[in-house]
């Protein structure tokens, strides 16, 4: 069952037709939870103890930080795939996430660097998180230009998904980069193998944003991911169809 849905997932047709349906609902469960999230963090949550109002910019920054890094890790796990079962379901679905990840990461760089010039006195250091951050966004930039470098979408494929699953080894240096240096930057407040450092009245409406931000992603993704679909497929039967009604 689940390989009949794994191989279904490869089917252009089936997803544009699929992704079509869920449109319209993930994008009213990505309004309500940006929505609720917003307003329960801006207005409700308290201020920071130590920063005031200034701390509620952690809103926006650390769940545009954390899809920076998730969208990295769906696009090379994407571009494997394609690489292993020659999907190319998979290339499109991988290429489609590299503009919004670069959104999320140039996003993420902006909100911290506001958030650094009142903190530490600079918008910018060259600090490990901050650096390994801004080589994330170097990485979505090289792997559109690559992709879109060659006139032939086989080469273009390889080549963009193997500069993806390469690039990958950055993650865990943006991830663990407080850890192993001497960094400015503040440890993470989350953590799945401890007891979160913030207080739930912060939590909450910060977890609401992350998953929001999730939803986000998706709503963008599929819109993009079907447009790649009727160009690559323009020439099939099913899109001249589709076109002609």
């Amino acid at each position: 069952m689940a390989w009949t849905w794994f191989f279904r997932l490869g089917s252009p047709k089936w997803f544009y037709q699929i992704a079509g349906r869920w449109q319209p609902w993930i994008w009213g469960l990505t309004l309500i939870g940006l929505s609720v999230g917003t307003v329960w963090g801006l207005f409700i949550a308290p201020p920071d103890y130590y920063q005031g109002d200034l701390a509620r910019i952690i809103y926006i920054h650390v769940p545009a930080a954390y899809l920076s890094m998730f969208t990295y890790v769906i696009m090379a796990v994407s571009a494997a795939i394609g690489l292993i079962w020659r999907m190319k379901m998979a290339f499109m679905f991988s290429i489609s996430c590299s503009p919004i990840g670069a959104a999320f990461t140039l996003l993420a760089l902006v909100t911290g660097s506001l958030w650094g010039k009142p903190t530490w006195g600079t918008y910018w250091v060259f600090d490990a998180r901050l650096t390994s951050e801004l080589i994330l966004l170097f990485l979505y930039l090289g792997h559109m230009a690559l992709y879109n470098a060659s006139d032939d979408i086989k080469t273009a494929d390889k080549s963009a998904a193997i500069l993806a699953i390469v690039g990958v080894v950055n993650i865990p240096i943006i991830h663990y980069s407080v850890e192993w240096w001497n960094s400015l930057h503040q440890p993470a407040s989350l953590s799945k193998l401890a007891k979160p450092s913030i207080d739930e009245s912060m939590l909450w409406p910060l977890l609401i944003m992350i998953f929001s931000f999730k939803l986000f992603f998706i709503s963008m993704v599929l819109p993009w991911l079907r447009n790649n679909i009727l160009w690559r497929e323009r020439d099939s039967q099913w899109v001249r169809e589709m076109i002609e009604k």
